[in-house]
């Protein structure tokens, strides 16, 4: 009996599963659009043609937004023009489905609802063709691709599907402008130095720049052997070295002063890196450090500023020739991990 239950149980189970779609979603937006075509513009910052499934939908989604955009009417009428008059939606063509669209329109203030609908859903699609691919890659990778770059593919592209699209930009009003920057100047006021940024701990570049900005870009340009790297790495010790981490209401911190640095170093190892630093902070000559001439008392300066340094979180990746997307997908992942507010 159990065994008959099972397979009729099995019998009902359909053979594969429909990818994430609302085809209903679709047609109410594309209706509101062609009654209205405001509604084109409460969806068209984050929404594109390929987020619709039917391929219909998305011809129609195309052919409308490109007329709006060029000042013209969006109807049923001017729409067939453009659209394939073979086409057969079941027993309909294309004029009539457009005519049908129109007839069962959702008012304007919807539009936006069945937007973001659309859009999730085909965000889902996105996920399950990533997730697809990572699996069947994972069973037949070729031999020079290891575990840990697929990891990265695998970062780099989830990363992309939630930052390309996004629906919560915008305008924002002028009185969450003037809350930010009175935010902003109420940290610079908290903070060691009064700068907005993260101080780099040299006086007369952080009063040039008010301290390293986030999101800032900074490059450091030089000939060979002007000291970029030596500067570098003491931007990136004394901002470790003047992390204090201030809890935050939901649980997390936040630096109050200095940061958490990730410092990618393409040429020199961490060893190497380090020696420089302690060089630098106890005014010992590396090459007497890696040479081994140094007295008892060297030897206790540098024994010193090595406790100092296992407490800072200052991370290192020295690995040479890495893209980047490596990069970047490696920096989100100490992010989550430790955060990051330099790297």
């Amino acid at each position: 009996m159990a065994e008959a239950a099972r397979r009729i149980a099995l019998a009902e189970q359909p053979l594969y599963r429909e990818a994430p779609n609302n085809i209903e979603a679709e047609q109410a937006l594309l209706g509101a659009v062609l009654v209205n075509n405001d509604a084109f513009y409460r969806v068209s910052d984050f929404l594109k043609s390929a987020h619709f499934y039917e391929p219909l939908h998305r011809k129609i989604f195309d052919v409308a937004a490109e007329l709006i955009r060029m000042g013209k009417i969006a109807n049923p009428v001017t729409l067939k023009t453009f659209l394939p008059a073979e086409e057969k939606v079941g027993e309909l063509s294309v004029a009539q489905y457009l005519a049908r669209l129109a007839a069962e329109a959702v008012t304007v203030i919807n539009a936006a609802d069945y937007g973001r609908a659309i859009y999730d859903l085909a965000t889902r699609r996105a996920l399950i063709t990533v997730g697809e691919e990572m699996v069947n890659l994972a069973y037949d990778a070729p031999v020079d691709l290891s575990p840990q770059d697929q990891i990265e593919d695998a970062e780099r592209r989830l990363f992309e599907l939630a930052e390309t699209g996004r629906y919560d930009g915008g305008f924002e009003s002028f009185t969450d402008a003037v809350k930010t920057a009175v935010d902003m100047a109420n940290a610079a006021f908290m903070r060691d130095g009064h700068l907005s940024g993260i101080a780099t701990g040299m006086r007369d570049l952080d009063r040039r720049m008010g301290g390293l900005q986030p999101s800032d870009l900074v490059v450091l340009a030089g000939r060979p052997g002007m000291g970029k790297t030596s500067l570098a790495t003491n931007i990136a010790f004394n901002i470790a070295h003047g992390y204090k981490a201030a809890p935050q209401a939901d649980g997390s911190f936040k630096a109050a002063n200095g940061g958490v640095v990730g410092f990618f170093s393409l040429e020199m190892s961490s060893e190497q890196l380090a020696t420089r630093i302690i060089s630098e902070q106890t005014e010992i000559p590396s090459y007497r450090i890696r040479r081994g001439e140094i007295d008892p008392s060297d030897f206790d300066r540098i024994a010193q500023m090595a406790r100092e340094m296992e407490t800072i979180p200052l991370y290192i990746d020295e690995t040479g020739g890495i893209s980047i997307a490596q990069l970047t997908a490696r920096a989100r992942r100490l992010k989550r991990q430790r955060g990051l507010d330099l790297w």
